[in-house]
């Protein structure tokens, strides 16, 4: 904390800070680094003494190490384990399945990222502590007011017993399931829970092959194993036997599980093939499935498990969750360095809770699958699923749309940027647009490019894209542009906006960008397109630049 905060805190003073982040898991960790790395001051608190020991979360995807590019994304590359494919058994058969194999050969991470959460919190706040933030453990929210002036002042208060008072412009909870941000701001968080309990595991086991995920499915529904490095090789996953509707009465122990139960659920379910050592960490835990009615009310903001909460199916809530935070933390960096709108703020409920809407869908269908009693269900699980993935390996679209799902690469927002507001309406009418314009169209994230060559030699045009601004990517003839227009629109938004000029012929980008001659693409700091012409009219920029941001 710099020295005029720690004074301040010292004599019981409010301490300022553009955005107080409530939350230091992965998503309040990763929001302050995106705010951080545009110059703004986040204050990260959170009411744990450290960091989780636990692994939670598991499974990092390649579009969230795509917005995490850089220092953290290699972070994290160094300390995970890569899957390459995954193995289904039931009925003593086994069918193996490549993982993104498919489909993904525009993105420099075409894997599944094992990693246990503590890694991945460890790899985000050393990253912060490089960028001069420390987080603030022991302190939590306890309440929070709007000021004359608009801005929030927040009590927090120290296990030690010390009450500190912040001013902040924006406050975001970052804080999980039972977020007290959310609380305090009267969000409802709507939603349900599921019946069974379910057991996890961090430990050794032997009997499997290394490098792959595995799943058993039986009578009992579903046992996964995921490959880790650290703290142990395997995690476990599956339902407590004996679950089931009458589960959800009896309440649930948050301590280890027994070992013995744990070895019994694997031994039955693996028919004795797989043998489990002590596991370094276990518990048993309630799914719940529910998402808050808004992610923002005035100065209050919601993302990652505050904002939404589901089944670990598919791997997608921690990632879902940072993906929140990078939405989130341009748009108030640009927002509280005062050369942004601030209904551009209003952008993030109307694109990120859509997103988790999906979400909840997806993981609720693919949890209902796995789990169910039906005795229907229990068949296609144990009998007809094996089939149906080999047959999946030789269907290579149909594999190649599964895997682009669950990697996140395909979420689209709506044209916000692009779109004007009905004022009358209060809401957001999004220009419809013709059927021919190729993909990737405004909204939807630019396709990474291999360039030069092949081999170790070879990199990826993303990351050209890595400072925080808008990037004017001109594709076609050098002369072909206005100069002058150019050096208008650069002068006027200053580092904000970079230039990148694209010869089609020397970079692939015909089959990514659908671009073969002449077009432009404007990208926004999140890597989505905000705008698209096939043609050197950069009128269309200037107007949406000049909506947004403030010169």
């Amino acid at each position: 904390m710099p020295s005029s905060e720690t004074d301040a805190r010292d004599n019981g003073a409010d301490v300022p800070v553009d955005v107080l982040v409530v939350g230091a898991g992965p998503t309040g960790l990763a929001l302050a680094a995106e705010l951080t790395s545009y110059g703004v001051s986040a204050l990260v608190v959170d009411g744990k003494a450290h960091p989780v020991a636990e692994s939670r979360a598991l499974a990092i995807q390649p579009r969230t190490l795509e917005v995490l590019r850089g220092a953290v994304t290699d972070r994290l590359l160094e300390r995970g384990n890569p899957a390459v494919q995954l193995q289904w058994h039931a009925s003593g058969r086994t069918a193996t399945l490549p993982l993104f194999d498919m489909g993904m050969d525009d993105t420099a991470y075409p894997f599944l990222l094992f990693l246990s959460q503590a890694e991945t919190e460890h790899a985000l706040v050393d990253h912060l502590a490089h960028l001069g933030v420390d987080v603030q453990w022991n302190t939590r929210l306890i309440e929070y007011a709007t000021a004359p002036d608009g801005t929030l002042r927040c009590d927090l208060a120290e296990t030690t017993g010390h009450r500190q008072h912040v001013k902040a412009r924006y406050l975001v909870g970052c804080d999980g399931a039972h977020s007290t941000v959310r609380e305090r701001a009267g969000i409802a968080f709507t939603g349900g829970r599921y019946p069974q309990t379910f057991l996890l595991a961090d430990a050794d086991a032997h009997g499997l092959e290394a490098g792959t995920a595995h799943v058993w499915f039986g009578a009992n529904g579903p046992l996964f194993f995921f490959p880790l490095l650290h703290p142990a090789p395997w995690r476990l996953l599956t339902p407590r036997p004996n679950g089931g509707q009458a589960e959800a009465e009896r309440p649930v122990d948050a301590g280890a599980v027994d070992f013995d139960e744990l070895r019994s659920v694997v031994e039955t379910a693996t028919e004795g093939t797989v043998t489990l050592e002590p596991p370094v960490w276990s518990t048993a835990f309630q799914l719940h499935h529910r998402q808050a009615d808004t992610y923002r009310v005035g100065a209050v903001f919601l993302a990652g498990d505050a904002a939404h909460i589901h089944s670990p199916a598919g791997a997608q809530g921690m990632n879902t969750g940072i993906q929140d935070a990078v939405n989130l933390g341009w748009k108030l960096a640009l927002v509280c360095r005062g050369i942004a709108t601030e209904r551009l703020l209003d952008t993030y409920d109307i694109e990120r809770r859509p997103v988790g809407a999906f979400v909840l869908r997806f993981t609720n269908r693919a949890f209902t699958a796995a789990t169910s009693t039906s005795p229907l269900i229990r068949l296609a699980r144990t009998h007809l699923a094996p089939r149906g993935l080999a047959l999946a390996g030789r269907v290579p679209r149909a594999r190649a749309v599964a895997f682009r799902t669950v990697s996140q690469l395909d979420v689209r927002y709506p044209d916000t940027l692009g779109a004007t507001t009905d004022r009358h309406a209060g809401t957001w009418r999004v220009r419809r647009r013709s059927a021919r314009v190729p993909h990737p169209r405004p909204g939807e994230r630019l396709p990474d490019v291999r360039v030069g060559g092949a081999g170790s030699a070879a990199g990826w045009f993303l990351d050209k894209l890595t400072d925080r601004a808008f990037h004017l990517l001109l594709c076609g003839s050098p002369s072909a542009w206005d100069e002058q227009a150019l050096a208008e629109m650069t002068q006027r938004y200053g580092g904000l906006l970079r230039t990148h000029r694209i010869n089609p012929v020397t970079l692939p980008i015909a089959d990514h960008w659908g671009v073969h001659g002449t077009a432009h693409l404007l990208v926004r700091p999140d890597g989505h397109v905000a705008h698209r012409r096939e043609d050197t009219e950069l009128s269309g920029v200037a107007t949406l630049l000049a909506r947004w941001l403030i010169p």
